[in-house]
């Protein structure tokens, strides 16, 4: 069966789509899956609703942001990313307190909100007010780095390769915003209610390959892992790559099973509504799906 998958932007942070794509894990469920990149992050629910794509990956924001304006439901069956997947990189090598981001600046990732969200919730977890903090938020991903490059602002937060690609070139990581954050929710795959409702076997299917992946993934490192997306991220360096999955590894950034738990979710509500990015809180049963994800788990551990 052929199946359209929407991601909001291509990255090894995704990993665990790509190692179920190359290892024949989708295809042993009868999928031959197609992943198609988003213009934006908010493309992933613009291509279920207008049914362009089947299914998308990212995150559980764009859902809740979608429920916040009155618009339609766009249930979560699958957890991918258990961890905030960026890092926080400085320019000196002192080791990082977060008081010392006062009356700095930070170049904040615009390619999603969630990132800037957890900043947030860091921030005053911290002690910090994040208003004693300079954030620059209106520059595209690429000419973020470049400013940073060219000597704007104090930190830049960046995801993979990216931070490792900055770190080779003398920058200094302060900070895992993943360890910062803790444990959260950061990006699932959804789908439309009439399709867990009318195709539950092909939301069961498709979620025990992300299983069984997650199953492998648990046992194998980061060259194993590197060697099986390596088709999809040609245009980074092997040795990169390798450091940039085995950071994510070290952290517990991909889910061991594909359960979006009630606890992360009601966390995640906690942060954007910290943040203002939503105004109400929304059930969990209406966002979430857990039911299909439980029986592609029994009927793989039962095969």
């Amino acid at each position: 069966m052929q199946i359209t998958v929407m991601e909001p932007f291509h990255s090894v942070f995704y990993a665990p789509h790509y190692v179920a794509l190359h290892l024949g894990h989708f295809k042993a469920e009868g999928f031959d899956v197609t992943t198609r990149t988003g213009a934006s992050s908010a493309g992933t629910t613009r291509a279920l609703i207008e049914r362009s794509a089947q299914i998308s990956l990212g995150g559980l924001m764009r859902s809740l942001d979608i429920a916040d304006r009155g618009g339609r439901l766009l249930p979560h069956f699958a957890e991918v990313n258990s961890r905030n997947g960026f890092f926080l990189i400085g320019r000196q090598p002192a080791r990082f307190a977060w008081p010392n981001i006062v009356g700095r600046t930070v170049i904040s990732f615009t390619g999603a909100p969630t990132p800037y969200q957890s900043m947030l919730t860091v921030l005053r977890r911290q002690g910090v007010d994040p208003a004693r903090v300079t954030f620059v938020r209106d520059l595209a991903p690429a000419d973020a780095v470049a400013a940073f490059r060219a000597g704007r602002g104090d930190f830049i937060e960046v995801g993979q390769p990216t931070a490792e690609m900055l770190l080779d070139d003398g920058f200094h990581l302060a900070m895992s915003m993943g360890d910062a954050t803790g444990p959260v929710p950061f990006s699932s795959y959804m789908t439309l209610p009439d399709r867990l409702r009318h195709e539950p076997e092909l939301i069961v299917a498709f979620t025990r390959a992300v299983y069984r992946t997650q199953r492998w993934i648990a046992t194998h490192d980061a060259k194993a892992v590197v060697e099986a997306i390596a088709p999809s991220f040609a245009d980074i360096p092997r040795a990169v790559c390798e450091r940039a999955v085995g950071r994510y590894l070290a952290q517990g950034t991909w889910a061991r099973d594909p359960l979006l738990r009630r606890p992360g979710y009601e966390y995640l509500v906690d942060i954007l509504l910290g943040g203002g990015f939503i105004r109400r809180r929304h059930r969990y049963q209406d966002l979430v799906d857990t039911a299909l994800a439980e029986r592609a788990m029994q009927t793989l551990k039962d095969s």
